[in-house]
């Protein structure tokens, strides 16, 4: 089984920074893409960012020049540096990943974290 475990979320006032990680642990052969989703209270999960295991990055537009997603693959970790935060970026985050954990399996099987709480609030 994997796990995926998120950390550095909290409380921000705006124009405030945060980072977040998620660690991927487990059985684990092989990870392809890592992203971030984020879904505000009463709103639907949306993706904020997205990076393939070699390096290639995509961002959804309300993020774009703030928030930087980042890899280390030795490590299985994903991380999202937030800055200039709004108070529109309040909502639970949530860590994924597509993982193999035999080098038999053909498919990747997606994996979530169970998500960390920012808010941004002065």
């Amino acid at each position: 089984q994997v796990q995926l475990v998120e950390s550095g979320g909290g409380l921000v006032q705006p124009g405030g920074s945060l980072r977040l990680s998620c660690a991927a642990s487990g059985r684990i052969f092989s990870v392809n893409h890592m992203g971030w989703y984020r879904q505000p209270l009463g709103k639907q999960r949306e993706l904020v960012a997205g990076i393939t295991n070699d390096g290639i990055t995509n961002y959804v537009d309300s993020v774009k020049g703030r928030f930087t997603i980042s890899r280390d693959n030795a490590r299985n970790t994903v991380y999202l540096q937030m800055n200039s935060l709004q108070s529109e970026d309040t909502a639970v985050y949530y860590c994924n990943a597509y993982v193999k954990s035999t080098s038999s399996v053909s498919v990747f099987t997606r994996y979530w974290g169970q998500g960390t709480q920012v808010t941004v609030s002065s």
